[in-house]
């Protein structure tokens, strides 16, 4: 006899088991299907374990550095044995956490892997589901409502054989037990430049392979120009406008060797270790749903503005519908998706109102349209910046790189977009976010009084800076 749920969910990432929580708070009995572990890609191969290294290479940088602040420390060593103690103890941490979480909600989990089923005896319509355990038993669940929240992984080039030893993606990367002394990594997006980041914290010669004409590109001109200069300052090489031939890449006496063609020549690159980093691949595939109407365009489940797919009845969230493949963006597409199974009136995620981080040092954030996007879409724009430079807080921490900057509608005076790239502007970033959900001016900013020394001054100085009224530049 099949057990019958209000929501199933496909997927313990954080998509799925933050819409698991909001539906046992609407009243529903709730079920997830998890192959691995609960916490999904986020917690075990992604944003804790990526930020716990992050962490630990800041502390070796600032350390091999203490003399500046006045403090002696003689020879500084790093084990890297204990920094991916140190990791693993925060993931099984937050592990635990998330599994009191289910125990409180009475969240029943399903450990195997999950397959949609067509109309069948056990459902007149699409969406039961049959689960598969790792001992080869099988058990079927039918939910009224279905959320698929299967996630994501690292994206593939073909021709490139990843042995997970000398080339690898990020997955296999957070397990390495030794650092190698050189480095290739391949993309320069968020992942590749918060490798890029660590690892040459951390003494590793790293080389960045970027296809585009600059990195972070999905970011404001100005903070990749910026990022840039600061990597190349710390003997980060950068290479752009550069087509990695995938399969050139081979392996002789523990070297790896890719060529890449670069502003219309051949160069060949030659490191320890290769790093994959070209972006992230939505898992769809052996869900069953070619059984359902459910459609699937450029490797991802299409879903309409409340998250339905064809099939009224199931949802989809998360890296596996594509969009804003960030953690935090799942975690609200799942709670507006459950919200809509219940009836209520929700607003549609706006893109442009979403904070984007990146933990690298500097860290970078951003929210809203870069200067470039703004005048794409036709408006026309003013800006203000204001760098860290000029910042008492800044100097004391020891880290004035960067700046703040604002894109600002010259008609209507609304802050279109927020650009950071600073120390602890990932934490900041969040004024910006409500900058943009309450359509603030750069007035309404400035005149919002920020405490000293703080680094959130630069917000205020950077407000003012759109009308030249800057006090400390």
């Amino acid at each position: 006899m099949s057990q019958e749920f209000d929501l199933v969910v496909l997927g313990g990432g954080i998509g799925g088991y933050v819409a698991a929580i909001r539906a046992t708070q609407l009243g529903m009995s709730v079920a997830i299907v998890e192959k691995d572990k609960m916490g999904g890609t986020c917690l075990h191969r992604g944003c804790i374990p990526s930020k716990a290294l992050l962490r630990s290479a800041e502390v070796f940088a600032t350390i091999k550095e203490s003399e500046k602040y006045g403090v002696r420390t003689g020879s500084v060593e790093l084990d890297f044995g204990l920094v991916q103690q140190r990791k693993r103890s925060i993931t099984d941490q937050l592990h635990k956490g998330v599994e009191y979480l289910m125990n409180k909600g009475k969240i029943k989990i399903y450990q195997g892997f999950g397959r949609v089923m067509g109309p069948s005896i056990f459902s007149p319509q699409a969406g039961a589901v049959r689960i598969e355990t790792a001992d080869g038993e099988q058990e079927i669940i039918v939910p009224r409502f279905l959320l698929i929240a299967t996630g994501s992984r690292p994206r593939l080039l073909p021709g490139l054989n990843i042995d997970g030893i000398h080339i690898m993606t990020s997955d296999e990367a957070l397990e390495m037990e030794q650092l190698p002394a050189s480095m290739i990594i391949v993309g320069g997006g968020v992942i590749g430049i918060e490798w890029a980041s660590l690892l040459s914290d951390f003494g590793v010669d790293v080389t960045v392979i970027e296809y585009g004409d600059r990195i972070l590109p999905t970011e404001d001109a100005d903070i990749s120009k910026e990022l840039t200069r600061i990597l190349k300052k710390r003997k980060v090489k950068i290479v752009t406008n550069a087509k990695v031939m995938s399969e050139s890449a081979h392996t002789a006496e523990g070297q790896v060797s890719v060529q890449a063609e670069v502003n219309g020549g051949m160069q060949t690159f030659t490191a320890e270790k290769m790093l994959l980093s070209v972006g992230r691949q939505a898992n769809v595939e052996n869900l069953g749903i070619e059984a359902t109407e459910i459609n699937v365009e450029k490797g991802q489940i299409v879903v309409n503005a409340t998250y339905q797919t064809a099939e009224p009845h199931i949802y989809a969230v998360g890296d596996v519908i594509g969009g804003i493949q960030l953690a935090h963006v799942a975690a609200h597409e799942g709670i507006l998706a459950v919200e809509h199974m219940n009836n209520h009136l929700i607003e549609p995620l706006d893109p442009t109102k979403v904070s984007k981080c990146t933990y690298s040092r500097p860290e970078v954030a951003s929210v809203g349209l870069s200067e470039t996007e703004a005048k794409q879409q036709g408006y026309s724009v003013k800006t203000g910046k204001f760098s860290f430079k000029s910042l008492g807080k800044a100097l004391v921490f020891g880290e004035n790189d960067g700046f703040v900057k604002l894109v600002v509608d010259e008609k209507t005076n609304d802050v279109l977009g927020v650009h950071m790239i600073g120390p602890h502007v990932t934490e900041m970033i969040s004024e910006g976010a409500l900058a943009r959900v309450l359509d603030a001016t750069p007035w309404e900013i400035a005149h919002t009084i920020h405490p000293h020394p703080t680094l959130s001054e630069a917000f205020a100085e950077a407000a003012l800076d759109v009308e030249g009224l800057a006090i400390h530049s």
